[in-house]
């Protein structure tokens, strides 16, 4: 009798930390990625958070130059300055070509292009179409993490590898 008593209580706490585990998996409802500039200052903030159609993403930057801008998802959560090739190419769990535009394509981290005002303030909201903060190839933590990439000119939606969008002028890292 005993031993069914603590059989069952046994059984009872193993079942309570599996669901506590299920519940702590679920995807977070938005993510703060702090941006910095090529020499590791403050750039600003970009707000992850699931949408239908993909993840939506708030900009909230600084210190850029007037005018329109690049922004792609990159595979690796790094962002090691000055020129971030630490955050490696687009992420591409699907090997197409690039550009949003690009019938090949495109890259899961091709995202709509910004503008930054004449003080170099940028304050957007965009759809990353093709990324998701849930589990799976699509989300923006596979391998522990990727970067959200700022490039210094605009994206023209359709060369590949990365749009002719220039140098990489600010980054951030994206993990849970």
């Amino acid at each position: 009798m005993r031993m069914a008593a603590l059989a069952a209580m046994l059984t009872l706490a193993f079942s309570a930390a599996l669901a506590k585990d299920a519940k702590s998996a679920k995807p977070p409802k938005s993510v703060v990625v702090k941006m910095q500039d090529a020499k590791g200052a403050d750039a600003g903030t970009a707000t992850l958070s699931s949408a239908t159609g993909g993840v939506k993403i708030k900009l909230n930057l600084h210190g850029l130059t007037p005018g329109e801008h690049g922004l792609h998802v990159h595979q690796t959560a790094k962002c090691e300055g000055p020129d971030f090739k630490s955050a490696g190419g687009h992420f591409n769990p699907d090997s197409k070509h690039h550009g949003l535009q690009n019938p090949e394509g495109p890259h899961a981290g091709d995202i709509p292009n910004f503008k930054a005002d004449a003080k170099g303030k940028a304050t957007a909201t965009l759809i990353a179409p093709n990324v998701t903060l849930t589990d799976g190839p699509h989300s923006v933590f596979t391998g522990g993490g990727t970067a959200l990439v700022v490039h210094a000119k605009a994206d023209d939606g359709k060369t590949d590898p990365a749009g002719n969008a220039g140098d990489r002028i600010a980054c951030g890292v994206i993990t849970k």
